[in-house]
């Protein structure tokens, strides 16, 4: 059962306690750990979702796994969700928190698909192509290989796509044939 506005409230919540503290980033980047925690070990989203486990349980695990590694501000509003019986939408807090950080900062989110891994050369060169589109604006560049393009690349932003394979330059000449 997934809750979007839920999920933005807390997240909005978490914001704006980061940027009255000035703990933005380090909140941020706590997120990006539990994010990472939450999509690598299904047993920890299970537990969180488990209206068999008592509150008192899950605490204990959050404690185990966080205490003294996040900041402690990221460790008290997680055990306020816990406590307040809304630990099932945890990783849908988390992502709308990173998300509204992105937002926040102008951090652009671009998936660049090639059909073979690129060298550090290329995906630079690349990279700092993308970064003039965006005016100055940072991007969040992630990569990914598929081999259906069979060459060129795949280019994913806010929307928008701007797709320079061979694949589609094939179909573009087999539509105008």
């Amino acid at each position: 059962m997934q809750n979007p506005r839920l999920a933005a409230r807390y997240a909005k919540s978490l914001m704006d306690i980061a940027i009255e503290q000035s703990s933005l980033d380090a909140m941020y980047t706590d997120m990006l750990g539990l994010q990472d925690v939450c999509r690598s070990s299904h047993d920890f989203v299970l537990l969180m979702r488990s209206p068999v486990v008592k509150a008192d349980v899950k605490l204990n695990v959050v404690k185990a796994l966080f205490s003294g590694k996040v900041n402690p501000v990221t460790e008290a509003f997680v055990e306020l969700i816990i406590r307040k019986g809304r630990e099932f939408f945890l990783p849908e807090i988390i992502d709308s928190f990173i998300a509204q950080y992105k937002r926040h900062n102008k951090i652009n989110e671009v998936v660049l698909t090639t059909a073979e891994t690129l060298d550090e050369a290329t995906l630079s060169n690349l990279k700092s192509n993308i970064e003039k589109q965006f005016q100055g604006m940072k991007i969040d560049l992630s990569t990914q290989v598929n081999p259906e393009p069979i060459g060129g690349f795949i280019v994913e932003a806010n929307n928008n796509l701007f797709d320079a394979s061979i694949l589609r330059d094939l179909n573009d000449i087999k539509n105008n044939s």
